[in-house]
Formats: C-alpha cells, sequence, structure tokens
C-alpha cells in the first residue's frame, strides 16, 4: 500500500495528464466533432482491443522478431566502432567526419535504396532499423570514453593491467553511463523506423496492423492498435530504463 501513495504522490500530475487526455478524446467522440468516424467511441475502441488482442500479440512477436536482433546488431556495431574511435585519435580524426557526414542522413531517405538492394523486406528492414539505432549509441560511446577522467587511467597505468584488463575493468565501465544513455536514446529511434518499416510492405507488425485497419477505414481496429503499440513501447522503454538503473546504481546518490 505504502509504494502505491508513493507512486501516486509522485506522478498524480502525470496520472492527471493521462486521465485528460482520456476523457478529451471520450468528449470529441462522443459529440462527434470532427463528424464522427475518424474518432469512434471509447466503448468501440475497447470492444475491437477484445475482440482483436490475439492478432495484436501475434503482431506484436512479429515486430519484436525483428526489432531485437537489429538492435543487437547495431549495438555490437556501435559500441565495437565507438571503442576504437574513442581510444584511438588518429583513427578518430580520419574516420570521424565521414560517420558524422553518412549519421545526417535520415534513414527514411535510405529506405528506397534498401527496398532495392536486400534480398528481402525482412533484411531491407533490419538494415534501417540498425542504421537508425547505431548513430546515438556510437556517439555515445565515443564521447563517453573521450571524456573519461584521467586518474582512472593513470591508477590502470600504475597497476599496470593489461590492455584487455584495462579496457573491460576501467574504461567500458567508466565509460558505461554514456554508453547507455545512448543505448537508451537509440532504442526510441528504432520504433519510430520499425513502425515505418512495417507500414510500408510487410505482412505483419503493430504498424502494419495501424496502416492496414486504417486504410479500410475501420478505426475502431486502428486505434486499438495504436494504444496497443505505445503502451507496447511504454512498458518495453520503462523495462530498458530499468536495467540501465540497475547497471548504474554505482553512480545513483
Amino acid at each position: 500500500m505504502s509504494k502505491i501513495i508513493k507512486f501516486v504522490k509522485t506522478y498524480w500530475i502525470t496520472i492527471c495528464i493521462y486521465i485528460a487526455m482520456f476523457f478529451g478524446y471520450k468528449y470529441i467522440a462522443d459529440n462527434k466533432l470532427f463528424g464522427g468516424f475518424l474518432f469512434p467511441s471509447v466503448e468501440k475502441i475497447g470492444a475491437s482491443f477484445k475482440d482483436n488482442a490475439g492478432t495484436l500479440f501475434m503482431n506484436m512477436l512479429y515486430s519484436f522478431q525483428l526489432m531485437i536482433p537489429s538492435i543487437f546488431i547495431a549495438a555490437v556495431i556501435a559500441i565495437g566502432l565507438g571503442t576504437l574511435l574513442g581510444m584511438h585519435t588518429r583513427v578518430r580524426k580520419v574516420l570521424h567526419p565521414v560517420i558524422y557526414s553518412v549519421s545526417v542522413i535520415p534513414s527514411i531517405l535510405m529506405s528506397p535504396f534498401a527496398l532495392l538492394l536486400a534480398p528481402n523486406f525482412r533484411a531491407a528492414s533490419m538494415f534501417l532499423v540498425v542504421y537508425n539505432t547505431i548513430w546515438a549509441t556510437l556517439f555515445a560511446t565515443i564521447n563517453g570514453i573521450m571524456t573519461i577522467d584521467k586518474r582512472y587511467l593513470d591508477n590502470a597505468a600504475t597497476l599496470e593491467l593489461n590492455p584487455l584488463n584495462k579496457l573491460f575493468k576501467v574504461i567500458m565501465p567508466a565509460a558505461s553511463p554514456s554508453i547507455l544513455s545512448g543505448f537508451v536514446t537509440s532504442l526510441r529511434g528504432s520504433f519510430v523506423v520499425l513502425v515505418y518499416a512495417e507500414m510500408y510492405g510487410a505482412k505483419y507488425g503493430m504498424g502494419f496492423y495501424v496502416k492496414k485497419y486504417a486504410e479500410y477505414g475501420l478505426y475502431s481496429e486502428a486505434w486499438s492498435g495504436f494504444v496497443f503499440m505505445v503502451i507496447v513501447l511504454v512498458i518495453v522503454m520503462q523495462i530498458f530504463e530499468r536495467i540501465k538503473n540497475y547497471m548504474l546504481k554505482w553512480t545513483i546518490n
């Protein structure tokens, strides 16, 4: 009970905002302020969610099958390349301008090339998610390593640590707050591209579900898919935030 009271005290304004959003939508839908077609009633959306729960979860699993390996690949490339650039000044001066130039290209502009050059749509979608996800983690890794307190490196030199121990016991832990913050930012961006990719060419997925029913004019189903997708993404982000806070508990006062 005490946890619930503490939660309400902390987030009561946030809860009020969500309640206001709910009743604002309900007012628009019930009074058909925009014709009543695009904004179905709350009851219809609830009924659609109940009737299509199985389909919603199936599409969620399909999205995860595409998103999880893409994020893993992006994290491996970003941390590996970012560590190399962060630790070697000469390599960083040569490659950083090139990487920065490529990173400013929006992933949506890369989609025609990905669709034409990839062997199938899944590969094209994975490329777009990896491409959009990699940059925040990459630059966070570079900056995290570049800004490590010099005292840590001096202590490592005093202890005469070998390169591997220095990397995994000093450099990476010291840079981990920056790396994990960049990864969480990358994760948010990956959802945007994932939904975009699914809306244009996929046969399953949360983005595909919303687009399909919106095209058919079945807005009760489209809204239920949209709300379900938001809930799933918020839960996923909260899980990663908790993992990040746990891994960085030594930095939290």
